[in-house]
């Protein structure tokens, strides 16, 4: 069974399933584009295409539900981080299942890219997002847009809601 909105289909996972983390790779493309696009169908983040999904795929960190020997189960959560400068890396589409959601794997999977980034010596995270409290939770604190690094801006130029953009800017110093 699959849940579809708009016909965007992810598949309808058993919210008991045993759980596991790991990096993404080239085939877990397909699965990452249908739980983003799900969600951005409803308008809560944006869209990412198979295209940018395969030169980005080094940057999640995903959550599995369900194992069968070595090959996953169905895609319970995802989350990036991507490098923007030497001192600052954008937490981005971070995307959970409906099924999963209010489980702690949104925490979970911006956990696993802040120790990440503490292992690369990253001094400082950002998000975009319509979800303040949950990254005050995470221990990001709000700013104002006008205060990011001229790299966020670079990439914001190319966005579709550039001119209409709603998001919260949070940030997190991990010094």
């Amino acid at each position: 069974m699959t849940l579809t909105l708009d016909s965007i289909a992810i598949p309808d996972l058993h919210p008991d399933a045993p759980l596991t983390v790991r990096k993404a790779r080239l085939g877990d493309i397909e699965a990452i584009h249908e739980l983003i696009g799900y969600w951005a169908a409803r308008g809560l983040m944006l869209v990412r295409s198979r295209a940018l999904l395969s030169e980005t795929i080094r940057d999640f960190h995903l959550v599995f539900a369900g194992d069968h020997g070595d090959l996953p189960g169905g895609l319970a959560g995802v989350c990036g981080l991507h490098m923007l400068a030497p001192d600052l890396a954008e937490i981005r589409g971070l995307a959970i299942h409906p099924a999963f959601q209010g489980r702690g794997l949104g925490k979970l999977l911006v956990e696993a890219c802040e120790k990440e980034a503490r292992e690369i010596d990253l001094p400082a995270l950002f998000a975009w997002t319509y979800q303040q409290g949950f990254f005050e939770k995470c221990g990001f604190v709000r700013i104002e847009k006008t205060n990011l690094h001229p790299k966020v801006w670079s990439e914001c130029q190319r966005c579709a809601f550039f001119e209409n953009c709603n998001e919260i800017a949070m940030y997190k110093a991990l010094g």
